[in-house]
């Protein structure tokens, strides 16, 4: 296959593993199993895969831990993982996978505005970048109140008879009772503070991979600090043990799933389409990832799609190609290539002209930089896409 379009079909892979994780994970608690239960399933699913690879990999390289680092650790396994991770899930109980995917563009956008409230970005508006990253923001804040408030009419699903059975209740946004629109409401705001939660934990990890620059030993900490966390959560709030046994059936695919494929093999595509294509070429294609959920809940959970949750989801994927365009115009354009005998005396009179300090450091920079945008687009999906 042509390299050039390699990228291209990776980035449609990640996007229908996202798909199917939305799709079982909704099956599953349509079926009633327990959020709670679910994530510590998932992330003990995860912990199980990242930790053989991190004894066979890291084992000579593992960095030393201080405790002041395995606190901080903890503290963002709580943020990121165990309390994103909960609040996603309930909401998607209480809404739809259609709501789940079109929300997952507001990460980024969200991620930006909490880089600018922190300091780390730099908004100018009366630049054509700076008025776009705001009106991304303002569209992303549009789109989430279009879904929450706005019911319009509804979409006939693809397919009547069901792939996954159990009650179809909180899948759509088609019950008209106030109690209904109520849970609909509170859930599609679940999502957003679930985002939210993601969006901090991205930008923190800016920071902790400057301290502790190992990312498959802090990912897989934090993956078992959160599996303990979500345990002792689920013990607290599920007393029936009926709600821990996983049977043959759509709840035992839904862990398997998410703690594997979406952990092991979306991880791996996700940074190598990272490396190839750049962060933005990945973001580009979350669209994709609604047009697939929309479908596929449809075709396989019945759920009824409502003309408010398509337009809030097209606010939220305008929002999204606001804020990328933005960021892309932050840097200017390199200077076009110079013949070989002149790039070599122009490097010649660079390298002479600046310290080796200032090189460095410039270097590092630069280094800073691309790990931040890395980060911004690892989880574009809540935690779970984004996410161990």
């Amino acid at each position: 296959m042509d390299p050039s379009k390699q990228a291209y079909v990776v980035a449609i892979i990640i996007q229908l593993i996202y798909t199917g994780m939305y799709v079982v994970s909704k099956a599953a608690f349509n079926l009633g199993m327990s959020t709670y239960v679910f994530i510590f399933y998932r992330q003990a699913a995860a912990t199980v895969l990242l930790l053989p690879l991190a004894i066979v990999l890291e084992r000579r390289n593992a960095p030393p831990m201080s405790f002041r680092l395995f606190l901080k650790l903890f503290v963002y396994a709580l943020l990121g993982n165990t309390v994103s991770m909960n609040l996603y899930n309930i909401s998607l109980k209480y809404t739809s996978a259609t709501v789940a995917s079109a929300t997952s563009n507001s990460v980024p956008v969200i991620t930006f505005f909490l880089a600018v409230l922190l300091r780390l970005e730099v908004v100018r508006l009366r630049s054509p970048s700076g008025m776009a990253k705001a009106a991304g923001v303002a569209l992303c804040l549009a789109g989430v109140m279009t879904i929450a408030l706005y019911m319009g009419p509804p979409m006939s699903p693809v397919n009547h008879h069901r792939a996954f059975g159990g009650s179809p209740s909180g899948s759509g946004h088609h019950e008209t009772s106030s109690s209904s629109k109520g849970t609909w409401i509170k859930g599609t705001f679940l999502m957003l503070l679930s985002n939210t939660t993601w969006s901090l934990w991205i930008v923190l990890q800016a920071s902790l991979l400057k301290e502790y620059p190992n990312k498959l030993l802090a990912t897989l900490m934090q993956c078992l600090l959160s599996t303990a966390q979500s345990f002792l959560l689920a013990v607290a709030v599920e007393r029936d043990l009926a709600a821990w046994k996983l049977r043959l059936d759509v709840a035992l695919l839904a862990v398997a799933y998410s703690g594997f494929v979406v952990t092991g093999v979306s991880f791996y595509l996700q940074a190598w389409c990272i490396e190839k294509r750049g962060p933005v070429f990945l973001a580009m294609s979350n669209p994709l990832g609604l047009l697939l959920t929309i479908f596929c809940s449809s075709f396989f959970l019945g759920e009824i799609v409502h003309l408010g949750s398509l337009l809030g989801g097209a606010l939220l994927v305008g929002g999204l190609y606001s804020v990328l365009w933005g960021k892309s115009k932050d840097h200017p354009p390199s200077d076009p290539p110079l013949p070989d005998h002149q790039h070599h005396q122009a490097l010649k009179n660079r390298t002479n002209s600046i310290s080796n300090e200032d090189y460095e450091e410039k270097q590092q920079q630069q280094k800073e930089e691309k790990q931040l945008k890395d980060l911004l687009v690892m989880e574009a999906s809540p935690p779970v896409h984004h996410q161990v």
